[in-house]
């Protein structure tokens, strides 16, 4: 016994002695721009992988470590490129696989961040940067987190270790699923750690145990067969705009919750959770109410959401006296966990198609699905994980579901049916991952990878 603890210890202090160079690190990351949608320069992405790799190759304890690509299914193109590191287990210890990704959202308006959005700022606390929370911060908890083992217990030991840092989460994880099928003996694992989600709050760690799903598509509206003056027709003739606008108000009750029969909810007890701390984390004005029914949580946890990301229309700059025949929109729903995917992208489709006004021509395109995400809280692994959360942090984790999607994740459930699955993360509700001036917080990654690593010496003391 007093051998393990001095392990832990040595755990423990070796973590933190790694946070500095793993913040280092990471500013580097940072710096490469690796954004994996199209019209975006592939090249970054590329550099990006092969920056990953190094700082893998460099903790000096895989077998492997290569970057790989696989096919996207739906068009036959070459993904984008992924970190895949292995270490056989050896003498019955079990074998983690430790899950990022190290692709990064564009970054939109420039003119709303702070600082330039690749080159890593700290203030207050914070490093802000695209990338610096979602989710290179995950790549470099898992880095940090496997030189604190090492330099704590040496490169021998008996825990098996693979590593897949991803490289296109981002734009939809196209080819995650052939991946998966093509490295499966590579990436076998007992438990899976996907670094990828957030936490209570800065300070208090959380185990996310509900993801809700999503269903993207584009729909196109046409009631035109070309442009007229909007003077000389308006007010007889029916524009794209004003069917989407009517069409697209039909999702909403008065109360902004969705409207759509057939979108499913899941009934679940959630934490206290008041308007106040929605309004500071979420930046509502004090005008502005928020929307929906029920407790707060549960309209972000268990319920459907539905949001227009994207329209196709003349800009304010180039707006004309004109009645626009045909428009897109990109709509987003999520769906409460326990619906599949197919079946709530059905539902809108029924409800869009049977509401469209005056006639208006509807179709749909590019659709994107991914199901929602119940962990399985009664294994093993994930009783350690709650032991390491709360001596990484000080504070006990809570249980959490997420309003966002992580839609591979049903991919690794597929493939991997025996593996206990850990949603764990490095961001903190001010995060503003996806947003302009994205950032971490230090303090909250400090704590993520002590807590990894002293999940990782606890592997090391388990036999299967």
């Amino acid at each position: 016994m007093t051998s393990e603890l001095s392990r832990r210890e040595r755990v423990r202090s070796a973590a933190d002695a790694a946070v500095p160079s793993a913040l280092a690190d990471l500013g580097a990351l940072v710096r490469i721009p690796s954004v994996a949608f199209p019209g975006f320069d592939r090249a970054e992405v590329e550099h990006s992988a092969e920056a990953v790799k190094a700082l893998v190759e460099g903790i000096g304890i895989f077998d492997t470590v290569e970057v790989k690509t696989a096919r996207v299914a739906a068009t036959g193109e070459e993904g984008m490129p992924a970190v895949l590191a292995t270490r056989r287990a050896r003498n019955g210890r079990p074998t983690i696989l430790l899950y990022a990704h190290h692709d990064v959202q564009p970054v939109g308006d420039e003119g709303l961040w702070d600082s330039p959005a690749f080159e890593p700022t700290v203030r207050n606390g914070r490093i802000y940067g695209r990338g610096a929370a979602d989710d290179k911060a995950g790549v470099m908890a898992h880095v940090g987190a496997l030189r604190a083992f090492v330099d704590a217990v040496g490169t021998d030991f008996d825990l098996g270790i693979n590593l897949f840092i991803e490289g296109e989460e981002e734009a939809g994880s196209g080819s995650f699923a052939q991946f998966l099928t093509d490295n499966a003996d590579a990436l076998r694992a007992d438990v899976i750690v996907v670094a990828d989600s957030g936490n209570w709050d800065a300070a208090t760690p959380a185990v996310t145990v509900s993801l809700r799903g999503n269903a993207r598509f584009r729909m196109h509206v046409k009631t035109l067969d070309h442009a007229s003056h909007s003077g000389m027709f308006g007010g007889a003739v029916p524009d794209a705009m004003l069917a989407t606008v009517k069409l697209l108000a039909t999702i909403w009750d008065d109360d902004g919750a969705v409207a759509v029969p057939g979108l499913h909810e899941r009934v679940a007890d959630t934490p206290e959770y008041d308007e106040a701390t929605l309004r500071d984390e979420a930046g509502i004005p004090d005008g502005v109410s928020p929307i929906g029914r029920g407790t707060i949580l549960s309209r972000i946890w268990n319920k459907p959401s539905v949001t227009v990301t994207g329209i196709d229309f003349p800009s304010v700059r180039n707006a004309s006296n004109t009645l626009t025949p045909e428009l897109s929109v990109v709509i987003s729903v999520r769906v409460a966990p326990g619906q599949r995917a197919e079946d709530a992208f059905a539902a809108v489709q029924a409800h869009l198609t049977q509401n469209a006004p005056f006639g208006a021509e509807i179709s749909f395109h590019d659709v994107d699905l991914g199901d929602a995400f119940l962990v399985d809280t009664s294994g093993w692994a994930v009783a350690q994980a709650r032991e390491a959360l709360a001596e990484g942090y000080g504070i006990p984790p809570v249980d959490i579901g997420v309003g966002g999607s992580i839609p591979f994740i049903a991919d690794l459930v597929r493939e991997f049916p025996g593996a206990q699955i850990l949603v764990t993360g490095v961001e903190d509700p001010h995060a503003r991952a996806h947003s302009p001036n994205e950032s971490l917080h230090i303090d909250t990654f400090r704590h993520a990878l002590v807590s990894e690593a002293l999940l990782l010496e606890g592997l090391e003391s388990t036999t299967l």
